[in-house]
């Protein structure tokens, strides 16, 4: 859920503004009715400036605990349907 606030109104109401984004309630805040800045929780801050894993750094991380073959997974089965084995369009080079 988000607030909007004018910064006025934010200053008047900062100790509960505060409290209200460390329990995950993001605030708007607009200097002439135009959003200017958001104010977050720690956490919520933390989450969007974490870097960001690559698929391949993350599965590399779950082939690590997982055993992929208690999986019992059929790529035949789950890719089968995925690619159009007919050849194509005719090219005129």
């Amino acid at each position: 859920m988000t607030d909007t606030l004018s910064i006025a109104e934010a200053r008047r109401n900062l100790p509960t503004l505060v409290r209200e984004a460390e329990n995950g309630m993001a605030v708007t805040l607009t200097r002439r009715g135009t959003p200017v800045a958001v104010l977050v929780g720690r956490r919520q801050y933390e989450q969007f400036t974490a870097g960001r894993r690559s698929f391949a750094e993350a599965y590399v991380q779950f082939a690590q605990v997982t055993d992929l073959s208690d999986l019992k997974l059929d790529p035949d089965a789950l890719f089968g349907d995925t690619r159009d084995l007919l050849p194509g369009r005719d090219v005129q080079i």
